[in-house]
Order: C-alpha cells, then sequence, then structure tokens
C-alpha cells in the first residue's frame, strides 16, 4: 500500500488492477498498442480498446493473432522509435518466450503488464508467479504491485525506466491474477497533463555511423539504413551480453530515481521504490514476499505486534534487479526470516525468491536463519490465518534456533 499525501490533484475512480493500468497507458502517449486476450489480463486490452475506439487516444491499436504476434509487433514498432505497450499472462507470456529474449537483447524499452496466472496444465486461469518466474533471466526489469494504485503508478514509472538512456530494457509490471487484475479499489488519476509531462516522449539514444561520419538516433530509418540482431558470434556475442548485464545494474539506481520523482507529483511512496520495509527495525521473524500478498502479511504483521511479538515485513517490489544491498539492509539485525514463494522451481533447493535472498547473505558472517514457504499455487487463498501460522513457526524458530523442515508447502492439503 502507498504512503500517501496528495501533491497534485486528480480524480478518484473506483477501478479494477486492470483497468488501473489501462488508464496509465493511456495517459501515456503510447504509440503502439499489441492486443491480444487471454484472462485474467484481458481487461487491460478491451479497456483499451475502448479508448481508441472514442478517439480518446491517437494509439495504434493492432489486434494481432498471438502472443508471439503481439511482442513481435512492440518489438518492430520500438525499434523505429515508437512507445510500445502489450498485455499478457501465463500461457501467452511463455508464447512470446523467443521475442522476449529479442526484446531485452536489442535494448527495446518496451512496457508489458502481466497479470500474473498460473501456467498448465492442468489448467488453472487463477493466480500465481510461475509465469513470470520462468521468464526471470530473460533480461526483463520485473516489477511486482500490491494494489491497482501501485498498478497505475507502476505502470506509469515504467516507461520513464525502460526509456532511461542508461537502462533501455523491456519493463514487465506484474499484478496478481483476479487478486488485483478484477478486485476494484478507489485508485487515484493525476490528470492527464500531468502525466503527460512526467513520461515525456521518447527520445531515443544516438549511436556513431562510421560510414556516415556522424550520430544518428538508433532507430530504424529506411534513410539511415542500420542493422539490428544481427548474427552475433562468439567474437561479440558475450561482449554484448555484458551491456545488458550492466544496463541492469544502472536500473537499481533509475527505479529510484524514477520512483522519487513520481512520489514528488502524486504524493505516493512505495518504499525507496525496490524495497518496502515494515517493522523490520526491531524484528526478531520477518517475512519477505511479492504482490498482493504483501497487504495481508502487513495486516497480520501489525495485529502481532499490537499483541507484543516482534514481526516485520519486506516486500520486494523490483525482483529483477534483485535488490540484494537493500535485502542485506532491510533484514541484516533480524533472526530469522521467512520466504514466501508464489511458485515452485521444480528440482530446486526451494522457490525462486528464497533461493535469491538465501544467495544475498551467503557471504555474510552474522545472518539470519532463512526458511522457504511454497504457498498459493493456482490460485489457492493465503488468508491471515495462514500468514499467522507461519509468523508464529518463524518466531519458534527464533527462539530455539532449529529448523525442522527447510522448504515448505504452506497451505496444502496432506
Amino acid at each position: 500500500m502507498a504512503q500517501v499525501q496528495t501533491q497534485i490533484k486528480g480524480r478518484v475512480m473506483g477501478l479494477n488492477g486492470d483497468e488501473a493500468v489501462a488508464w496509465a497507458v493511456k495517459q501515456c502517449n503510447v504509440d503502439l498498442v499489441a492486443a491480444y486476450p487471454i484472462t485474467p489480463q484481458t481487461i487491460i486490452v478491451e479497456r483499451f480498446s475502448e479508448f481508441v475506439a472514442n478517439g480518446e487516444v491517437h494509439t495504434e491499436f493492432v489486434p494481432v493473432e498471438s502472443e508471439h504476434s503481439a511482442m513481435s509487433a512492440c518489438v518492430g514498432a520500438a525499434a523505429t522509435g515508437a512507445r510500445a505497450f502489450t498485455a499478457t499472462a501465463a500461457n501467452g507470456l511463455a508464447l512470446m518466450w523467443e521475442i522476449l529474449y529479442i526484446a531485452a537483447s536489442l535494448r527495446l524499452p518496451i512496457v508489458m503488464a502481466v497479470a500474473n496466472r498460473a501456467l498448465s496444465a492442468p489448467i488453472n486461469i487463477h493466480c500465481d508467479h510461475s509465469d513470470a518466474m520462468g521468464a526471470r533471466d530473460s533480461g526483463w526489469i520485473q516489477l511486482y504491485v500490491e494494489d491497482p494504485q501501485e498498478a497505475y503508478d507502476t505502470t506509469i514509472q515504467a516507461f520513464r525506466i525502460a526509456e532511461h538512456p542508461d537502462v533501455l530494457l523491456p519493463v514487465m509490471v506484474n499484478l496478481d491474477g483476479f487478486f488485483l487484475s478484477h478486485t476494484l479499489q478507489d485508485v487515484h488519476i493525476l490528470p492527464d497533463e500531468a502525466v503527460k509531462e512526467f513520461v515525456g516522449t521518447r527520445k531515443p539514444v544516438e549511436v556513431y555511423v562510421p560510414y556516415l561520419g556522424k550520430k544518428v538516433p538508433l532507430v530504424l530509418d529506411p534513410d539511415v539504413p542500420l542493422t539490428f540482431g544481427p548474427l552475433d558470434l562468439y567474437d561479440y556475442y558475450f561482449e554484448h551480453k555484458m551491456h545488458q548485464i550492466e544496463a541492469m545494474k544502472h536500473a537499481k539506481r533509475v527505479i529510484k530515481e524514477v520512483h522519487e520523482e513520481f512520489a514528488k507529483i502524486s504524493g505516493r511512496r512505495y518504499g525507496n521504490g525496490l524495497v518496502v520495509p515494515y517493522g523490520l527495525e526491531d524484528a526478531d521473524a520477518a517475512i519477505v514476499v511479492l504482490g498482493s500478498t504483501g497487504g495481508t502479511v502487513r495486516y497480520v504483521a501489525k495485529k502481532l505486534r499490537k499483541e507484543g511479538y516482534k514481526v516485520g515485513v519486506l516486500r520486494i517490489r523490483a525482483f529483477r534487479p534483485f535488490p540484494v544491498e537493500d535485502v542485506l539492509e532491510q533484514l541484516r539485525n533480524v533472526k530469522v526470516v521467512g520466504v514466501m514463494d508464489r511458485s515452485a522451481s521444480f528440482g530446486a533447493q526451494g522457490g525462486p525468491v528464497f533461493l535469491e535472498v538465501r544467495s544475498a547473505f551467503y557471504d555474510v558472517k552474522e545472518k539470519p536463519i532463512i526458511v522457504n514457504y511454497i504457498y498459493g499455487l493456482g490460485g489457492r487463498d493465503a488468508p491471515p490465518t495462514l500468514i499467522e501460522s507461519i509468523y508464529k513457526e518463524l518466531l519458534r524458530i527464533a527462539e530455539t534456533g532449529k529448523v525442522e523442515q527447510l522448504v515448505k508447502f504452506a497451505g496444502v492439503r496432506e
């Protein structure tokens, strides 16, 4: 949940998470939206198509035949210098797989909303993070939001982050399917002009072209032929991958800077943009979590603190780039940490977030005990009672120092 202090007055609208994303895109001067429906993101492109039909935007709206084509259309548009957006979920993201890597490798600042949903089989249309976690090494920045308000705010920020000259990477805005995509909330919408001024227009970087003897914008232009994505063998491929690695490093700083700039006009902050802490100053036990479950965990933590238990929460907002320094700083004095993963990494020693957090502490001498709770697969609910039981178990571990099971499956029927 945002820390709200009103700055620029806008209006309050009752929107679900999908509609909130569509409104953000409407205000961001997007040149192309590629659309293919898949539950639970369909409302995003459906609502945006209404903005187009009503003449409220001048965006090129391209209905395509598949998600693979949707990302391909975004790649083509972004390569010409256009601002491009699409949205998908689950199997749709999987069908984009090939083009996800191409978009990142070509350094194209595409923004995509993902209404997180379980991957088949069996067929399931409800929330877990298996879709986005499968794409965690594709080179996309990944931001996870807690509620529809943050979905709106983060989508606007995503264009600035992606297009920053020190980054130039695509950004994935993840909102939990149905829990956020279809849940109504009062969303504070900024005035169109305020958003327009904040995002500005896309300004492609310039590169030196030897045959012209000058710098030109890095875009596809028939009058100034450039090559995008050529054959790149072992003589240069490694060096080009290093460019992406460096861009991800820069992204941490840029995400924080853009987040702070947005806070100045909106009055809303989400931690420092990378992580959102609560109650960690004196916590004996803490839970690390992504997405909408962060609200439930914080609710339970507040309840337990009133009862005298020293517990805290660290919601990770940016999973890629992973905020190692912030995780270490926030959890350095905690005795035991429970990492909640809404996806399973089959054959691994725990879920994706757990592996990242545990790895972050590998070289630290004084470190907390870190355990993993895989939960909520296929949209299974994580009620306050489940979260409270996790906290109570973490407090027992903090007291005894004993871990009976490193990776647990919370809420599953035996």
